[in-house]
């Protein structure tokens, strides 16, 4: 029993546990986004056809590049990030810039500057995620901090919408959320990109969470009077009959989150670290 509640566990880390990036990624269109910083090389221009506009295409791909930061800039709440990613990894905010090009002219429909956050998080997560798992534990704790802000007022402003953000779902409001609350957002992407910095820079390998830091915490759950039923849908994904409301599961993910966060070390690292790893790899 322990074992499966581990691979289940394992799952559902995969599937929504990282909450913030799993949902900023699919608030908008997928992106096709490169696993190796070698490929992160524009694709080669194409020869324009013979009825498209005599402006050449360099100029247009420099007139939209310019567009995209001038888009960006409008919401000076996302300009730290923005510099900090385009200072530590240059080539990814390049391919950044290119792919959000591609489409920029939905997005600046759909979201603007939120959107164009949303492809950032999601083009860092893939090709750099992994490394924040090699972080120190205050550097993941506070990734994991900037998450529970995140869930806390996308509980006060829609329960639905926080369902949503837990189970790494999508919701016509989210843009709308981001607009409201940009420093939110942005506290999470710093959060994310300096938990990755740090893990390129301390390189620490922990090993995977084991049966007794799982019952650690469900025994911290049952602490904070979650009944049984309560805990299989958290930790085993048990859907109940009849299902609980939009208010309940959001409440049990706070209580969730916060509770992974006051878990005693090294505990608490080697399941955040996991659901890291899992969250770069889905």
């Amino acid at each position: 029993m322990i074992f499966l509640r581990f691979v289940l566990l394992s799952l559902a880390a995969a599937a929504g546990l990282l909450l913030g990036w799993s949902f900023l990624q699919q608030a908008s269109a997928p992106i096709s986004v490169p696993k190796t910083e070698a490929a992160l090389e524009p694709a080669p221009l194409q020869h324009e056809p013979q009825d498209a506009p005599s402006k050449p295409i360099i100029d247009q791909k420099a007139a939209l590049r310019d567009e995209i930061e001038a888009t960006i800039e409008t919401s000076p709440e996302f300009t730290p990030f923005f510099q900090a990613l385009r200072t530590s990894f240059p080539a990814i905010f390049e391919i950044f810039l290119d792919e959000a090009g591609h489409r920029f002219n939905q997005a600046h429909e759909t979201g603007g500057a939120d959107a164009l956050m949303s492809d950032a998080i999601q083009i860092l997560r893939q090709s750099k995620g992994k490394f924040a798992a090699n972080s120190d534990s205050l550097a993941l704790l506070h990734f994991f901090e900037t998450e529970i802000d995140l869930l806390q007022a996308l509980a006060a402003a829609d329960q639905h919408l926080c369902v949503d953000f837990l189970y790494g779902g999508t919701s016509e409001g989210f843009f709308r959320f981001s607009g409201d609350n940009r420093v939110l957002i942005e506290n999470m992407a710093l959060a994310s990109l300096d938990a990755i910095n740090n893990g390129l820079e301390q390189k620490i390998e922990r090993t995977a969470p084991n049966s007794e830091d799982f019952a650690l915490l469900e025994n911290a759950l049952r602490s904070k009077g979650l009944e049984n039923n309560e805990i299989d849908t958290l930790l085993d994904g048990k859907m109940q009959d009849p299902p609980m409301d939009d208010s309940k599961l959001c409440h049990l993910g706070q209580v969730y989150l916060q509770t992974l966060s006051e878990m005693p070390e090294p505990s608490r690292s080697r399941i955040f670290a996991l659901a890291i790893e899992l969250m770069a790899k889905s």
